[in-house]
């Protein structure tokens, strides 16, 4: 038996991909930028292994056996195997590996489909696994074109630090890929603190709205053709000049921009809740009562909040959020001492009942190979 385990992050966007060109090659409207999170706290960990007398292929996600016969997994099965099988048909001394079955065993440390990008995480993680296992030397990049056709913000998570997903224009995706702007090493004081509004399954599948959002509203196209293509130039010099301000007005107009097509599609998608409209209140509180921009929020397809700051101003954002959702789970490693008591008039005192836990992480790196295995040495699932 031959087997490899990765973990692999998740990435959260400041600049939202959404709309499709060509639906099953998962290729964008728009290109986007994303911000890769600390596997410490959010990561798949995910074992792959293969062997002659496997006779099918399996996937096991958080101890449950999944169906395989999603066209988009089809889709990343069939192209690792085509790289393995050049690779055997150059060196015949290889072990024919791409005609082996699969046996593929991932788990989460976070909530699955609740809006936290548990599919970039999970696509992201599998294809880096078999590549390990079928020892591709193919680079991160050319990999990205791969887990794009899995989910397509999994092209991100190929990548730690900062990252683009170029949109790309060939009508076959070869060059819509995820590129580095930037590593983990060069902005490291970025951190963020994720408000779990809902563990709940989101209502509306982002594939479903981003169908009816192409299909249907009026301010789309305005968002891909005029906002989006300048947006991605402004971000990416805000990040290669650590400009908090900048990126931070640009990720918050960004979130509001992405779903104001959700509410102009026909019909209307709802991804925010009262709870997230009340976060986005107080986050632009904080900021005018400072004077500045310290924080920024950014809402992918859920109610989920992901704040980012830096943490040269870590006493005054965790602060304000410690004020108003300090009986809620996640603080318990953090000490809470460091933190200001900020005020936000006209806040409501029973906020935190909507949030179900807080998740304190910073940047982070890409996809880690790791000998903690899912598998045992027999090709048994480990419970």
């Amino acid at each position: 038996m031959y087997s490899a385990s990765v973990t692999a992050p998740v990435n959260i966007a400041t600049l939202k991909y959404w709309g499709k060109r060509d639906k099953d090659l998962n290729l964008p409207t728009n290109s986007s930028i994303s911000v890769t999170l600390s596997q410490k706290d959010l990561r798949t960990l995910t074992t792959a292994a293969t062997c002659e007398s496997f006779i099918k292929d399996e996937l096991y996600l958080n101890g449950n056996l999944e169906s395989l016969e999603s066209p988009r997994t089809q889709a990343c099965l069939a192209d690792l195997r085509r790289l393995r099988a050049e690779l055997e048909a150059a060196n015949t001394s290889l072990p024919k590996l791409s005609q082996f079955k699969l046996r593929i065993v991932s788990e989460n440390n976070f909530p699955t489909a609740a809006g936290l990008a548990s599919s970039a995480a999970g696509f992201a993680a599998l294809i880096t696994a078999i590549a390990k296992l079928y020892e591709l030397p193919q680079d991160m990049s050319e990999l990205s074109k791969i887990a794009r056709k899995g989910s397509g913000s999994a092209c991100r998570s190929l990548f730690g630090g900062f990252v683009a997903w170029e949109m790309g224009e060939l009508k076959n995706g070869e060059d819509s890929k995820a590129v580095e702007v930037a590593p983990l090493s060069h902005w490291p004081t970025l951190k963020a603190a994720i408000l779990v509004v809902s563990d709940d399954k989101k209502d509306t599948p982002s594939t479903t709205g981003m169908q009816t959002t192409v299909k249907t509203s009026d301010l789309f196209q305005y968002r891909i053709n005029e906002v989006v293509p300048k947006r991605f130039e402004e971000m990416k010099q805000s990040i290669l000049n650590k400009e908090f301000e900048t990126f931070g007005e640009l990720t918050m107009k960004d979130s509001n921009s992405f779903h104001a097509v959700c509410l102009d599609s026909y019909p209307p998608i709802f991804y925010l809740n009262d709870t997230s409209k009340r976060i986005i209140k107080l986050i632009h509180k904080l900021n005018e009562q400072e004077g500045k921009i310290i924080a920024a929020y950014t809402f992918d397809a859920g109610p989920n909040a992901v704040i980012y700051y830096d943490e040269s101003n870590e006493s005054k954002v965790l602060g304000l959020i410690h004020t108003y959702f300090n009986q809620v789970g996640g603080w318990e490693k953090f000490d809470t001492t460091t933190l200001e008591k900020v005020i936000i008039e006209g806040t409501s005192s029973d906020i935190y009942k909507g949030v179900s836990r807080i998740i304190l992480t910073s940047i982070g790196g890409g996809p880690q190979v790791t000998n903690e295995s899912l598998i045992d040495q027999d090709g048994k699932v480990i419970a």
